[in-house]
């Protein structure tokens, strides 16, 4: 008998392709243990209400009065929620055709994308057209709308800084392209190496890859690296010369940690370049550039209402009529989602009612958030054969496992990539949940782990206590000194 189509031999050998660390082996693992009743510290994923981080209020507010809009007829509403938040929420139901329950635009709301208009102006000191912003079910929905868009078969190749972001791993394999990495070093705090870059480039096309696009992820995930200035304008030197678009996930631009490299957007740049730096039109008029944000990162953390945008700089109509027409499937991003990205793009500002609160909330996570990357990398960087660079940006550690022999010998019979090995043990031991450096590609013979900086401040101390046990007695196990995984 002939299998059925869904049969999982007769599935889209692409879906077989995709693989996504983040939520693999060891996140089932980690499940089938919570279940079990092991207390489990999901460091794996950048959720942060989901390790305790409480949401803004007024954000909240606003939507919930959005919601149940019921509420502003209500005579004492003004006693639960205070004004601005009243008159805002008044302000985004006014720009629906019917409420939340209502379809919007398949490119999101006028009014909220020119909200995002406003916003990248004021960042980037020049106007921003709110016809060239889509908004999306959170930025990997626009990232995957725009490769899908890009990749036109096998032989197409966008460069990805690796370590990377499994989702572009991902995306890339489903819709049949290829990836080439470009590996970041990091020797030089995950600095970029441009000889390296080249040569991915020559040698993908050397096999008959046609590179097409180049991805950027700024401040870095798995990495936590900032760009500066100059990097990022090398960057757009090297995309215009080698004809190729420029993705910039920029996500993580709220979450900076130190103060020798702020967040700099790559649209900021190439209109710095054109101005001060002579990079001149064809640069800054030719470098096909997509920029992604969301709601889910920053002081927000709201990565479960699935609010993002990305905006088009230097495409031709013809192509954002062909993006439009492919968003339309869709028919509308949750409507939600839109609105918390109109707050977070539109915050308060001094001398609103709920001013006070909203700016004492927002440093408050950030202060956490710079001191938590400090505890988890001193703290890595304590533990026997494990180094880290400084988290300057984004939500996570990468520190580097320098792997006995003997340990990874003992992965090899266990048929366990020898990080995999490593983090299963550490969560069979600790209930830490973190994701294998593979499955965000590395260097070979270099193993790392990827975990979070997001869980409670005041549960740091003890986290990495218990993460130096583990790692001391896994040295002490398996050391013997006939060698290690370099460094």
């Amino acid at each position: 008998m002939s299998p059925k189509p869904l049969d999982y031999e007769s599935l889209n050998e692409n879906v077989k392709k995709v693989a996504y660390a983040v939520r693999g082996e060891l996140y089932l693992r980690a499940s089938e243990l919570q279940k079990e009743g092991k207390k489990i510290i999901f460091t794996n994923v950048g959720n942060p209400h989901a390790l305790g981080q409480k949401p803004l209020t007024f954000p909240r507010q606003v939507v919930a009065l959005c919601q149940a809009p019921f509420l502003l007829d209500d005579p004492n509403v003004g006693l639960i929620f205070p004004a601005d938040a009243i008159a805002r929420a008044k302000h985004y139901l006014s720009m629906t055709s019917g409420g939340l329950g209502a379809y919007s635009d398949s490119r999101g709301l006028p009014g909220i994308r020119k909200e995002v208009a406003d916003f990248i102006g004021r960042r980037d000191g020049y106007p921003s057209d709110p016809e060239l912003i889509f908004l999306t079910d959170g930025a990997s929905k626009g990232v995957m709308q725009i490769l899908n868009t890009i990749i036109r078969n096998g032989n197409d190749g966008i460069l990805v800084p690796v370590p990377q972001y499994p989702l572009y791993s991902a995306a890339i394999s489903l819709y049949g392209g290829s990836l080439v990495p470009y590996f970041l070093e990091e020797e030089a705090n995950w600095g970029i190496d441009f000889n390296s870059i080249r040569q991915s480039v020559a040698a993908a096309r050397s096999k008959g890859i046609t590179v097409r696009a180049m991805v950027i992820i700024n401040p870095g995930n798995p990495t936590g690296q900032c760009l500066s200035e100059a990097n990022i304008r090398e960057l757009l030197k090297f995309c215009f010369h080698e004809n190729l678009v420029l993705l910039a996930d920029e996500v993580y631009q709220q979450n900076v940690y130190q103060d020798e490299r702020p967040f700099i957007s790559a649209r900021k740049v190439e209109i710095i370049a054109k101005i001060l730096f002579d990079m001149g039109p064809p640069i800054s008029k030719e470098v096909q550039l997509i920029s992604f944000h969301t709601v889910s990162k920053g002081y927000w953390g709201e990565c479960g209402q699935r609010g993002g945008y990305f905006e088009m700089t230097n495409l031709p109509p013809k192509t954002v009529d062909e993006i439009y027409k492919v968003a339309s499937i869709s028919l509308s991003p949750n409507v939600p989602g839109q609105i918390f990205l109109g707050l977070m793009v539109n915050p308060l500002k001094p001398g609103d009612i709920s001013y006070l609160k909203f700016a004492t909330e927002s440093k408050a996570i950030l202060e956490s958030l710079r001191k938590r990357a400090h505890i988890m990398t001193d703290g890595f960087n304590s533990c026997r054969n494990v180094v880290c660079n400084f988290t300057e940006g984004a939500m996570y550690s990468f520190p580097q496992i320098r792997l006995p022999l003997k340990a990874i010998e003992a992965a090899k019979k266990a048929g366990k990539a020898p990080d995999v090995f490593y983090c299963l043990k550490l969560l069979e031991a600790t209930g830490i949940s973190t994701v294998p450096g593979s499955g965000f590609g590395q260097k070979e013979g270099v193993f790392h782990l990827r975990t979070t900086i997001l869980p409670a401040e005041e549960e740091m101390p003890a986290i990495m206590a218990s993460f130096k046990k583990f790692n001391d007695a896994f040295m002490e196990q398996y050391e013997d000194y006939r060698g290690y995984s370099r460094m």
